[in-house]
Formats: C-alpha cells, sequence, structure tokens
C-alpha cells in the first residue's frame, strides 16, 4: 500500500490526532498475514501501555490472553486468538477517541478500531463470514419487505412469541431474549411526502433550508423521528424535506465490506449534492449515520468530491438546533418535561468530537432536570442481538442501565435508537427496577418536539 503517513510528532505534542484514508482498493490491505502482524505490533503497544483496560471487552480478552501465555508476552498467544479481541470490537472508536495516547500523529501509530475494520475486511476476502449477520444488514431490502406486513413481521418478532423466538434463536442464531426492532406500515418518507409548511414567524424563516436523512433506522423502525425532527425545524421557520436514497452502510462497515460502503456512499453523495448546491444544510437523525458521513466516507471514498462536500455540510439534528439557537435565538413556546430526562451519550455521537449536543439541545426546556450518562451501552449493530455476542452486551450494558436507573427520570432517550432500546430492555428486566415505572424510551428530538406541543 502507498505510504500515506504524516511526518511523526514529537512526544508530548498537541497535534491534532488523525486517521489514515482507507486503502480497501490495494490488494495489500487484504493480507492476513500481514494484517496479523500488524496486530501484533499494535496490540503490543496495548499491552505495555494497559490505559483503555476498562472500555470494553476486547482489551481484557487481549491481556488476559497475553498473561495466561506461556511467555506473558504477545509472542507466545497464537495469532488465532486474535479473533477473541475482533469479537467483542463494536467500532465505537472511543479507544481511539478518548484513552489512546499513541494515535497519529504519534510514531507508534495506533488505530484499534480501523485495525479491527482491516481484519475483517481481510477475514471476509478469504471466505469468512456470517450469513445470518450479512442478512440483517440489508436493512433497506428488510424494510421494504416488512413495510406490507409490519403487524405480522412484529408479531412474529416479539420476544412473548416464544416458538418462532426459539425457532430463530436455534436456525439464526438471535438470541430469543434481544428486543428487536420494530416495523411500520408507513416510513418516515411517506409520512413526510412534502415540506411541512415553515412557521414565518420562526426565527431562521427564509434564512435556512434542511435536507433531512431520515437513515434506515428512522426510515423503517422509527417514523416518528423523522416527524419529530422536521416539526421542530419548521417550528423555527426551516423548510425541511425527507431525502432518504439508501442506508450509509454502518452494518456492512461492521461486517468488513468495504466496497459495499463505498458504493453506498458515492449513490447517497451523489443524490445530496444538488441539494447542498441549492443551499440546503443536510441533518442527521442517529449518531452512527452521522458518524459515516462526516468521518467514515470521506476515508473510504477521499477523492470523491461529493462525499466531501456532503461530509462537510452534514450535522446531527440535536448538533443543529443547538448551533441554531446559539446563531439565531429559538420559536418560543417549549414547556417543562415533567419528571426529567436521562440522556445516554451513544458512542458515535461522542466519537463525532461535538460534545453531548443531545443533553445541551434538552437543557434548553425550561424547568426541566437533565441528566447525563456517558457510559457504553453494550449494544452495536447486531452485537446484542446474535446469540453469540449478546451475553457480552448485556454484561456491558447492565452497569449503564444501573446509573440510568439511580437517575429516577421519566424519559429516556439516546442519540442511537438500538442503545436506548437495549438500555430500557436492560431496565426493564432487572429485579431491583422491574416493579417500578419504567422511563419513556424515545430519540431527544421527540422529546423536544412534544416540548414544543408539535408531536
Amino acid at each position: 500500500m502507498p505510504d500515506t503517513k504524516k511526518p511523526a510528532a514529537r512526544e508530548g505534542s498537541l497535534d491534532a490526532p488523525f486517521r489514515h484514508p482507507i486503502e480497501w482498493r490495494d490488494e495489500a490491505y487484504y493480507d492476513l498475514e500481514a494484517v496479523e502482524a500488524e496486530m501484533e505490533r499494535q496490540f503490543d503497544v496495548c499491552h505495555t501501555c494497559r490505559r483503555c483496560f476498562n472500555l470494553c471487552d476486547s482489551f481484557p480478552r487481549l491481556f488476559d490472553l497475553i498473561d495466561e501465555s506461556k511467555t506473558g508476552e504477545l509472542d507466545s498467544v497464537p495469532k488465532s486468538e486474535y479473533a477473541k479481541v475482533d469479537e467483542a470490537c463494536t467500532l465505537c472508536d472511543m479507544c481511539f477517541l478518548t484513552k489512546c495516547p499513541y494515535v497519529p500523529p504519534h510514531e507508534f501509530d495506533i488505530d484499534i478500531p480501523h485495525l479491527i475494520l482491516r481484519y475483517r475486511a481481510a477475514k471476509r476476502r478469504a471466505g469468512e463470514k456470517s450469513f445470518v449477520r450479512d442478512e440483517l444488514g440489508k436493512t433497506d431490502r428488510n424494510g421494504r419487505l416488512a413495510k406490507p406486513l409490519a403487524r405480522i413481521a412484529n408479531w412474529g418478532t416479539a420476544r412473548k412469541n416464544t416458538p418462532i423466538r426459539k425457532l430463530l434463536d436455534a436456525i439464526a442464531e438471535i438470541d430469543a431474549e434481544a428486543e428487536l426492532p420494530k416495523y411500520y406500515g408507513k416510513t418516515a418518507s411517506d409520512l413526510l411526502p412534502t415540506p411541512v409548511p415553515p412557521d414565518p414567524a420562526g426565527p431562521a424563516f427564509g434564512k435556512r433550508k434542511v435536507a433531512i436523512y431520515s437513515t434506515c433506522s428512522v426510515e423503517y423502525n422509527g417514523p416518528d423521528t423523522g416527524v419529530a425532527a422536521a416539526r421542530v425545524l419548521a417550528r423555527q421557520g426551516i423548510e425541511a424535506k425527507v431525502v432518504y436514497p439508501e442506508c450509509c452502510g454502518m452494518p456492512q462497515l461492521e461486517g468488513g465490506d468495504l466496497a459495499g460502503v463505498a458504493g453506498k456512499a458515492a449513490r447517497v453523495a451523489a443524490v445530496f449534492e444538488p441539494y447542498i448546491d441549492q443551499g440546503y444544510e443536510v441533518v442527521a437523525l442517529t449518531a452512527s449515520c452521522g458518524l459515516m458521513m462526516k468521518f467514515e466516507w470521506p476515508l473510504i471514498l477521499p477523492e470523491n468530491a461529493a462525499v466531501t462536500k456532503l461530509g462537510a455540510a452534514t450535522r446531527d439534528i440535536c448538533q443543529y438546533i443547538v448551533d441554531l439557537n446559539r446563531d439565531l435565538g429559538l420559536a418560543p413556546g417549549l414547556t417543562p418535561v415533567e419528571g426529567g430526562i436521562t440522556v445516554h451519550h451513544s458512542c458515535h455521537a461522542r466519537a463525532q468530537n461535538m460534545g453531548a449536543r443531545s443533553a445541551d439541545m434538552l437543557k434548553l426546556i425550561p424547568d426541566t432536570q437533565v441528566e447525563i450518562v456517558e457510559r457504553c451501552s453494550g449494544h452495536g449493530g447486531t452485537f446484542g442481538v446474535m446469540k453469540s455476542t449478546r451475553p457480552l452486551a448485556v454484561k456491558v450494558g447492565r452497569p449503564t442501565a444501573r446509573q440510568v436507573a439511580q437517575k429516577g427520570s421519566a424519559e429516556l432517550c439516546s442519540d442511537c435508537p438500538l442503545a436506548c432500546k437495549h438500555i430500557g430492555q436492560l431496565l426493564a428486566d432487572e429485579e431491583a427496577t422491574a416493579s417500578g415505572p419504567q422511563p419513556r424510551q424515545s430519540h431527544p428530538i421527540e422529546i423536544f418536539a412534544r416540548a414544543y406541543g408539535v408531536l
């Protein structure tokens, strides 16, 4: 692969971290022997530091493999065991973002999430992939198929439908205890075929217009989030239209299918480019998709001008509202939320380096207690659903759920719908909280819309 490294910075420098473009079109990227050699190099740095021991289960697994090996060093850990480290990684980026002192431009050049991504891509090229995970990752196809049969699909996949869930557990290895996303007969695009008329009294009337990327999660599994976003923006005087070409490709990224992600990035960016040229700002409704558009896509297709343009134009919905309040102010009419709100600050929101914008937005609601929990939910893509990884998702998520329970808020929200659902299920399943009232689960923008009385 061509050398894309920047000159190493001096030890202890304050230079901003950066990431290398992903060389997925170079055959050398998929050389499994070379990948494992690079894993050995980076894992050895992790072993000598261990600052990341409490982030996720990948690092405790790595350190246990080393400590229990013959020499107590990485050289006696079989490379086949690296798969155990990979299995526990959800590509949350927290090690790169919050813990590791050796990320580029440091000469050690450590980036564990993108190293795991390369490992998965190499294994995929070698024929090692999961059929069920790949099929679950076809979110647009699954959503279109489920749409006309939403009630039947939801009935069949409900936890209480024990026979079917046990069958799915046995055949597809989808854990029978996992709450699965629900489908709807009308998507966000169906509910919002035309823009909600902007309020002429809104502070941004005539000054702003927004193209809402509804994301597959909102489009098929949470259309009310799209409606809430459009109505809140309209209340500010903003013309907002839903634009949903297809999924961002996060499921394919997690599976190492980088060519699939690149195709989606190019197609979605091509659809949004004319809107951006017409002065539309782009708003993403889920944290994972915003992360893909702003950060991952430009590293996968750095030469694609439309992808670069889209990344620069995209903001998270909560980030957008906070920035709008700073620049123009918000329309009056927000009313308090009784019982308070606990915000789960999801990893993919934290990885965007924009701050806790969902909590900042909700703090704009008057006389409302807003709490924040910054801890991993344990969920990521299919991680909390598949039988092989759900026990770990529960293990990681349970302390987070306990923190949420201690807050005692009436509302629970997260930038990540899957994280919110997972935490909500853990709360309901905990004996200590099962008898008490459970918080209502929502996206932050839905709570904001209800505070405005528009949802």
